[in-house]
């Protein structure tokens, strides 16, 4: 008789575990506010748990701006004014990477504005204000952002028109 609450105690534990893991993997959505926008692909969400986060845009890289005594890139100021525009004060959903955080400490997410684009990072993409970045495991959608970046460059849209190539 022992034996069968032990096990039924074990099997238990080992539910809730599971439980445990499948919830901290990021497949529910977390809700809050762009707060702040730090460049095109970095951005700050005040989540409705009332704690800021700063978010780093899953599979794109968007040019960067002057900042730590470095020069901006071309079209770093623009890209982020862009992101400012479609996401600064608005509501909007993050779906964490399978890989939730950076070496710097950032979520990574996907940034669905609620009320504006659904997807951020495609959006921006369509304008020409940035380009893919694929980086395993967050790859989910690098087959469809790469389709986008694509057609923007042979359109000359954003910073495909306005910088020299690299």
């Amino acid at each position: 008789m022992r034996f069968a609450y032990a096990l039924a105690a074990l099997v238990l534990v080992l539910i809730a575990g599971v439980l445990l893991v499948a919830s901290r993997r990021g497949d529910s959505p977390l809700a809050g506010r762009v707060t702040y926008v730090i460049d095109g692909d970095t951005v700050v969400v005040k989540l409705d748990s009332a704690q800021p986060v700063h978010v780093r845009l899953i599979g794109i890289n968007t040019p960067e701006i002057a900042h730590f005594g470095k020069p901006g890139e071309c079209f770093g100021i623009r890209a982020a004014t862009i992101t400012r525009r479609l996401a600064l004060g608005h509501r909007v959903l993050l779906q964490a990477g399978r890989e939730r955080h950076d070496r710097y400490g950032r979520l990574l997410a996907y940034v669905r504005v609620l009320g504006g684009p659904d997807d951020l990072e495609r959006s921006l993409l369509v304008r020409g204000a940035a380009h893919t970045l694929a980086i395993p495991p967050n790859v989910d959608r690098a087959a469809a952002y790469s389709d986008v970046e694509r057609a923007a460059r042979q359109a000359g849209r954003g910073l495909w028109s306005a910088c020299p190539p690299a």
